[in-house]
């Protein structure tokens, strides 16, 4: 025997109990559609009460005897429940809109039992119930139910305006052309003319609504944009702070080593190593007091930028603690030396000459950190018209290393970025004889190729004057 699923209850109703309301329709919008449907009624019951009142009450109007029903009558309680009725049909226009406008729009012809003056009145729900269709629903959607009514007005009010005005003293071709005219007219003040300012009220919505969703999305790309640049710059001091420390401090903590050591049996060169040991401590000091004046609003920062010549300095320095050793190869000159070499370095951005420089800095910490001991080579390779090479290069470690921090491989990565960066070229890894060799290749700019030196004739001395 087969038996039936459950439903799914709604979130927090009871098991099998009804749902409340209709999905999709909240609290809020159920009481926009009672103030709705409650005022239509509300307007429509006055004006049939307050019109006859007011036109008898004015005195450029003449008002024939039985122009108006009289209250309470048959025909004043027809209007009566005619209008109550579409007003409560109003109630579910979000639900079911088409079915709406057709059932709005039905009552008038019901009406026409008992025509009189104010059956007019029965358009104002149709109106209402045309904007609140056209607003909520497309138009592709509801036209023909919009068409359906424009022909059941048509129907309602020509029917009216011929039994009204009669055929008897007009003829009955004109008195049907008369209220058939009189029909269209209002079914174009009562669909067409709504139909129109509500589509030109729902774009003016639609356009201020994607103004708003731009603007919106606009800010979020721009905060997406300030959070990018944020990142980029806590990349870059990142691994400025990491460079400057990782450089200095190894040094300081090799050179500690080196003088514990020749306290007692070289006290000369132990006292040449406390000097380096403070050196390094002011230079390190002073590369931190730099990077946090980048961060300061208050005051400018003075910054000087690494070049490529720069390494050259680097290495002398890095000769206390460790053995290294320089190779520089320039740039040769044009012809018979005519031309003095290029700069070290010339044609490449100073961008790039920074991360060389860096890279040159973070490569002698490691080999120093982790091969203590073992011969360092720096090769800076010139030569090359369209770009830089440089080299670091050492050998094992002769002596334990000292090891480092947990959050090791910050100095490679650190590598990579600025190399990307830049558009340089970098590759690590270990040698063949156990030791390690960092490469980096900057592109170079476009040189400007130099003029061949001017050639000029020398007079032979052994010919007179000219």
């Amino acid at each position: 025997m087969a038996t039936a699923e459950p439903r799914p209850s709604a979130p927090g109703s009871a098991p099998g109990s009804a749902p409340a309301s209709a999905p999709g329709v909240t609290a809020r919008q159920r009481r926009v559609d009672v103030l709705i449907a409650l005022g239509t009624a509300v307007v429509g019951l006055g004006l049939l009460l307050g019109l006859p009142p007011l036109d008898a009450a004015d005195p450029d109007v003449i008002v024939k005897a039985g122009a108006y029903p009289a209250v309470a009558s048959g025909p004043w309680l027809v209007l009566a429940l005619a209008l109550l009725v579409q007003s409560a049909v109003l109630l579910v226009a979000r639900r079911a809109p088409r079915a709406v406008l057709v059932a709005v729009s039905a009552v008038p012809v019901l009406a026409v039992a008992a025509p009189t003056t104010l059956h007019g009145l029965l358009l104002l729900p149709v109106v209402v119930a045309v904007v609140l269709a056209v607003l909520r629903a497309p138009l592709a959607r509801i036209w023909p139910a919009l068409v359906a009514i424009a022909v059941l007005v048509v129907l309602a009010e020509g029917t009216v305006m011929y039994t009204a005005y009669g055929a008897g003293r007009n003829g009955v071709w004109l008195g049907l052309t008369r209220s058939a005219g009189q029909g269209f007219l209002q079914a174009f003040g009562t669909v067409g003319l709504p139909v129109l300012i509500t589509l030109v009220v729902r774009a003016r919505r639609e356009v201020r609504a994607a103004r708003t969703a731009e603007a919106t999305a606009v800010d979020r790309e721009a905060d997406a944009h300030i959070d990018a640049a944020v990142s980029r710059e806590r990349a870059a001091m990142a691994r400025e702070l990491h460079d400057i420390a990782a450089h200095h401090l190894s040094g300081i903590a090799l050179m500690s080593a080196v003088i514990d050591r020749q306290i007692d049996t070289d006290p000369e060169r132990a006292h040449e190593g406390v000097r380096q040991v403070r050196e390094q401590s002011t230079a390190v000091l002073e590369d931190l007091r730099r990077l946090v004046g980048l961060l300061r609003d208050d005051s400018p920062a003075e910054r000087a930028v690494e070049t490529v010549t720069g390494i050259v300095d680097l290495a002398e320095r890095a000769r206390f603690r460790s053995d290294v050793r320089l190779d520089v190869r320039p740039a040769a000159g044009v012809g018979d030396a005519a031309v003095a070499p290029r700069p070290l370095g010339d044609g490449v951005g100073p961008l790039a000459q920074l991360a060389a420089y860096r890279t040159v800095q973070e490569a002698l910490a490691n080999a120093a950190l982790h091969a203590p001991g073992s011969p360092c080579t720096v090769t800076i390779d010139d030569r090359a018209d369209d770009h830089l090479a440089i080299r670091v290069e050492n050998g094992p470690a002769t002596v334990p290393a000292l090891g480092s921090t947990p959050a090791g491989g910050n100095g490679l990565r650190g590598m990579r970025e600025r190399a990307e960066l830049v558009g340089a070229s970098l590759q690590v890894g270990p040698t063949d004889a156990g030791g390690w060799t960092v490469s980096l290749r900057l592109g170079r700019e476009a040189l400007p190729t130099p003029a061949p030196p001017v050639a000029t004739t020398q007079p032979d001395p052994t010919e007179g004057p000219r």
